[in-house]
């Protein structure tokens, strides 16, 4: 039996998921669908910092554009490692596209003179 707790909403059920595919504890549909993504492929958004070079600050904040299954993780950030953008930089700007050919990029959150 695998327990979840469900993140679609402030209630945070205990979802339980026998090895039938069986779920109790939802309270709602979105937990259920929430359960069953994450059982089958879940899902990440990351946050992290690249260098910034011309900056007041040495990092700026990224963020990916959309969930990355999570097994690319630890390799998606690997690849800040050998990142740095040159201010200014606005809040949405692409800092690295595509990564691990998901379709995904990293964005800048803030926006730097």
């Amino acid at each position: 039996m695998r327990e979840f707790t469900c993140i679609v909403c402030p209630k945070g059920c205990r979802i339980f998921a026998d090895g039938n595919g069986n779920l109790t504890g939802a309270g709602c549909e979105r937990g259920i669908r929430y359960v069953e993504s994450e059982m089958e492929n879940p899902t990440r958004m990351i946050t992290s910092t690249v260098r910034i070079r011309g900056a007041e600050l040495p990092r700026l904040p990224v963020k990916t554009s959309a969930p990355v299954p999570k097994k690319m993780m630890m390799r998606a950030v690997a690849l800040l490692n050998d990142v740095t953008v040159d201010a200014p930089v606005g809040c949405g700007d692409v800092v690295l596209r595509n990564i691990l050919d998901t379709g995904v990029d990293f964005i800048a959150t803030k926006s730097v003179d």
